[in-house]
Formats: structure tokens, sequence, C-alpha cells
């Protein structure tokens, strides 16, 4: 209770609610989580802060970036952040919000989506204040009587009564055993770390209240829980998700980020500047009047929002390159002032042969794809044209007899020279 700290202490305490609060959806346990977080600063003893991911790709989006900008709060307030590089959960697959089970993906796989993590984890974090670790550093040196015993810290009944499981088993959807473990590896996680807080976006509920009952069970105080809202992605429907590909990665070109947000329903623009910048709370309330004020076009603040995230990546001034090229090739429907180029040579190390260019290849190994299957898809879509001339014939070949521009999708350009 308040009477119990000083009035240094509770106001300290009250600057750090402010921005703790800001954004979360639940607090968990109500009343617990402001009295440790009081205790944590009667005792200047930071508390241990934890969040995992699981490196199922090798990108960190928007999305990742709403529960790691948090953990950067806590950073700045002087706690201790923990980050998880799940290579063992990953190995698993977190069964939240799935309709059935995940795909596995090999060991290599997912160290070598771990390395760009590493990386991307800095671009917004302090390195030199961030602990970071691989959860295989504990389970691979468990042997099976320990995994049975951790598995014994948790009834089935328990576990069923997900949303997730129970809608599977209402309609069928077979459920493996292996993945029931998660939660438990997730709570064990905590254990290993002596985690007070842990963050995850709503709909990592279960898992996080699950990593208390770990706890307790093991014998550590059990953690705090702070879940974050999910970022819908640019379709304006779904978690914003690299699988659906309706996801802005902070490692992409500026004009990439720029030319992503111009396409996010307006609905969501103040939900973007409320969760993936860093803008301040004055700032989002004049967002938000702005936005029910039917004579201000959203426009100008989607493209305020562009500037915004594109400098938070990238080197600051760059928002307003990417909105400025935006502006010329879609206003003034002009092609962007850099343009990556290939000529006959290059296309003969490509192994495509300039007089029969099959559009297909010449888009994926020039990385407008990710495969020939994507390739077609946006080609049939109508999203690829040469010289201004829309190419739908997903089978489409040409013969290079001058200079030609390709265009993919909204953004992707290459130059193709006769020489």
């Amino acid at each position: 209770m308040d009477q119990d700290f000083s009035p240094e202490v509770i106001k300290e305490f009250e600057k750090q609610w402010k921005i703790i609060s800001r954004g979360a959806v639940d607090i968990l346990p109500d009343g617990e989580f402001q009295n440790r977080l009081k205790k944590s600063i009667a005792d200047n003893k930071p508390l241990r802060v934890k969040q995992g991911f699981d490196p199922t790709s090798p990108d960190i989006h928007l999305g990742h970036t709403v529960g790691i900008r948090k953990l950067k709060q806590f950073q700045e307030l002087g706690h201790q952040i923990v980050l998880i590089i799940g290579d063992y959960t990953a190995l698993v697959g977190d069964p939240s919000g799935q309709s059935a089970t995940r795909p596995s993906l090999s060991y290599d796989d997912i160290m070598k989506n771990a390395e760009t993590y590493q990386t991307q984890f800095f671009k917004i974090l302090d390195k030199s204040k961030t602990e970071i670790c691989y959860n295989g550093e504990w389970f691979k040196k468990m042997n099976f009587n320990e995994v049975m015993h951790l598995a014994t810290k948790f009834t089935v009944a328990r576990m069923l009564e997900r949303d997730d499981f129970t809608k599977r088993m209402k309609a069928n959807t077979p459920i493996s055993i292996h993945e029931l473990f998660y939660p438990l590896m997730q709570g064990y996680d905590s254990v290993a770390m002596k985690a007070d807080i842990e963050l995850g976006a709503t709909e990592q509920t279960f898992n996080l209240l699950a990593g208390r009952t770990i706890q307790e069970a093991y014998g550590v105080e059990a953690q705090l829980v702070l879940t974050m809202p999910i970022l819908v992605g640019l379709d304006g429907e779904k978690k914003m998700s690299k699988s659906l590909g309706n996801y802005i990665g902070i490692d992409e070109p500026a004009r990439e980020i720029f030319g992503k947000a111009m396409s996010i329903p307006d609905n969501l623009i103040h939900a973007y500047f409320e969760l993936a910048t860093e803008v301040s709370f004055e700032k989002i309330e004049d967002i938000k009047k702005q936005l029910s004020d039917s004579s201000i076009n959203p426009m100008i603040l989607k493209k305020e929002l562009g500037e915004t995230l594109v400098d938070m990546y990238h080197p600051e001034g760059s928002g307003r390159k990417a909105r400025e090229e935006f502006e010329r090739i879609f206003s003034q429907k002009k092609l962007p002032d850099e343009i990556p180029e290939i000529d006959e040579i290059k296309l003969v190390e490509l192994e495509i042969d300039p007089r029969k260019i099959y559009l297909v290849h010449l888009i994926t190994k020039n990385n407008m794809a990710k495969s020939n299957s994507e390739a077609r898809k946006l080609i049939t879509a109508g999203g690829v044209s040469l010289n201004d001339s829309k190419i739908t014939d997903m089978n489409h070949e040409f013969d290079l007899t001058e200079d030609m521009i390709l265009k993919v999708g909204k953004r992707r350009y290459l130059k193709i020279l006769k020489k």
C-alpha cells in the first residue's frame, strides 16, 4: 500500500507506471504488479523483464516491435531486460492463435534466422544493457527424467482450457502431443531466468500465466504479466505476419517501409502511431483529434507516420527522402532516382538468355519475389509491367531489343540494359 513507501518512491512509481501502462492491455495480477514495482524502486533493485522470440522467420517486423519497444521503456527506466531466443521452442512452434499444427523448421534454419534477430533487436534496444540467451542452453541439457518432471507441473485439463485447443478439438483438428509442451517450455524459460515480469501479445496470455504456475512449482517467485495489443497487418484484418505478407520489416529499405505505411487502412493510423512509434502522449492525442476532423485528409497523417517509421530504423532524414520519392513516383508518375540495373552480361551470369527472357525467372533471380510461384501470382494479379505495359501472362517471354524498365508490385524496379 502507498503508506508503506516514501513520497519519493511513490513519485517515481507514478512516473514509471504512466510509461509502463501506456498501450498495455492486461497487467496481472492487478495490485501485485504495482506493489512489486514500488518495492523495486524502494530497494533500488531493477526488475528482470523477459520476453521470448522464436526465430521462425528471418525478419523482425513492426508487430514484434510492440513488445520490444515496451522492453526499451523498461530498460530506460533502469530495469534489466532479458531476451530469450527460442531455438528450442521454435522446434515445437507456439500453438497460440493457430488453427492447425505449425510446420516444423530445421534447427539450421532456426539458427540462421536467429543471427538476423541478434542484429535487428539492437536497432531498438541498448545492447550493452541487454541480457540475451538461447533456451537451448538449458533444454539441450535436460535428460528425459527432467522432461517428465516438468510435465508433472501442469494438468491436461488446464492445458485444454486454452481457446486454441478447444476450437481445434471442436473442429476435429489434430493436436500433436508436442504442442502441449510449448507453454511448459516457455514457463521453464522464466524459471531459468528468474523473471520478475514477462511481456507478450494478448494471444500469449495463457502461456504467460502458465509461466507463473511453473515458476511456483520450481520454488521461484511467480512472475508478473504484461500483455500488449496485437498489431493488425497491412490488410487491416489479421495480425501482422511474415507468412501472410501483411508486414513492415524493420530491416527493409526506407522506400519499402514508407510505401507499405501508405497502404494501411485509415482506421489503423492511430493504432500504428500508438503501438509502433515513440511519439509523445500529447502527439498521440493530437493525432486522434485530427483523425476525427473530417476536414483533414488522413493521407497527411499517413505520410507523417511513414516518415516517422523510416527515421526510426534508418538515418535521420531518410523519412523525408522516402516521402519525396513516393510523391514523385505516385503523384507525379515519375521513376525513382535510383533503380538497380542489370545488363546482358549479368543476365547470362544468372543463366538467363537475353534473346528469350522468361519473365518469372527474371523476377525471382533478381530477388523481386521470393519464389517462382510468388512471381507467377504477381504477374497474373496484374502487378508486373515492362515499360509501363502490364503483363498478365505468367509464361511471358521477351527478347531484349532495347533498354527496359521492369516494375514488380508498387515499389520494386529493375532497369534492363541492352549492351
